[in-house]
């Protein structure tokens, strides 16, 4: 049984969606695993992480403007201690989720042809943000 744990540090330039599956899967590789599963934990609550299309940057692009309409800057939030972006930016990580959990096999990631992993910012200005990295496996 192998596991490996590891904290990787992004810098973001605000508010998006930024693909880390380079990353990610470059840690894997260097990791010498085969086979297990990959457990990826966000330590923030205004960013986030999820997998989605990595080809078409409409779907980044409308995913971003979705989350504007559904949890919108502006007056009528309680908790604004850090400007007008922090509750909705707590709301928009509450929607897209902290953590997931990815099969690797063969040393790679099983991700589908059109998958990317993002780290989702959901504050305007750059930040930087921690993914705790976790693999259990053979």
């Amino acid at each position: 049984m192998l596991q490996s744990q590891t904290i990787m540090r992004f810098a973001t330039p605000g508010r998006g969606l930024h693909e880390i599956t380079p990353d990610i899967a470059g840690w894997l590789a260097d990791s010498g695993a085969d086979t297990g599963l990959l457990t990826l934990f966000c330590q923030h609550t205004s960013a986030s992480l999820l997998i989605n299309e990595n080809a078409a940057p409409a779907v980044q692009r409308d995913l971003l403007r979705w989350l504007d309409r559904i949890a919108p800057e502006g007056p009528g939030y309680e908790h604004d201690d850090e400007g007008p972006d922090d509750m909705p930016a707590h709301i928009r990580t509450m929607l897209t989720g902290n953590s997931l959990t990815i099969p690797y096999a063969g040393g790679r990631l099983q991700l589908g042809t059109w998958q990317g992993i993002y780290l989702a910012e959901h504050r305007r200005s750059p930040h930087r943000r921690n993914i705790v990295a976790h693999i259990s496996g053979t």
